[in-house]
């Protein structure tokens, strides 16, 4: 193999690496009780995440390695890293109760890759099956960041417990959430889409301990509410799986 064409393979998994860095450093930082910046080194993560595979894409270099190298670094910087921020947050002194909470997390998190890897030929583009890890992942950055400009959220841990678990559970259920990638509404309306990216980012800029957690939780509620508004059309968009299955065991006759 030629010297260009083995740095256009090693180019999508150096940014994959970066981004399982990211989470391990950000783990160190949760135990340190440094939650700010281990909230936003695991929001650089999920931007490395963002590139890789664009960046095989426009090389040309996808390959299963790349896929499964992605997806273990997923579950370490999208699973396990935010369910360490939220324990060592919110759950430390909860015993028993804050670790199986964490852990569901990050079970929710590896079933969700499992399953994005196992249908990854079959899901359509235009919607994810439950919601994105990396979404789960800063729902939860979100909330860690939010009470380190209010700390009084603190004190409402349960409530974080079940806020935790319903996102995690939001991973592996089967409700639609759209990835905008070929979504009709924004390619009517650009301009006004370009123009509101500008003022979210600008918001995030001057205010990201709130606007994360608000923009996050934005996408996964107004999507809640389309599913449930839209639920007779979109109800049966992922049964594909259980028809297949009963097809496979039923013997020819």
């Amino acid at each position: 193999m030629s010297g260009p064409k083995k740095l256009a393979f090693f180019l999508p998994n150096s940014f994959t690496a970066l981004n399982m860095g990211c989470g391990f450093v950000s783990i160190l930082l949760s135990f340190k009780g440094n939650f700010y910046y281990g909230c936003m080194i695991l929001l650089l993560g999920a931007i490395f995440d963002s590139v890789d595979g664009r960046v095989a894409r426009m090389t040309g270099t996808q390959s299963q390695f790349g896929e499964q190298f992605d997806s273990l670094s997923d579950l370490i910087s999208f699973g396990m890293a935010p369910a360490f921020l939220c324990y060592n947050r919110f759950l430390v002194d909860h015993g028993r109760a804050g670790i199986i909470v964490a852990f569901i997390f990050t079970l929710c998190g590896a079933l969700r890759l499992a399953r994005f890897n196992a249908n990854i030929d079959k899901v359509s583009s235009n919607y994810f099956q439950g919601l994105p890890i990396p979404s789960g992942a800063i729902c939860t950055v979100g909330l860690v960041l939010i009470s380190t400009e209010f700390d009084f959220i603190t004190k409402f841990s349960p409530v974080a417990m079940v806020y935790i678990v319903f996102i995690g559970l939001l991973m592996i259920s089967n409700v639609p959430f759209n990835s905008f990638k070929d979504s009709s509404i924004i390619k009517k309306h650009r301009k006004a889409v370009f123009f509101g990216m500008i003022i979210a980012g600008a918001l995030t800029l001057i205010h990201e301990q709130i606007m994360i957690f608000g923009f996050i939780n934005l996408y996964v509620i107004g999507s809640l509410i389309y599913y449930m508004t839209h639920r007779s059309s979109m109800g049966d968009m992922f049964q594909w799986n259980e028809a297949e299955g009963e097809d496979e065991e039923t013997p020819a006759v």
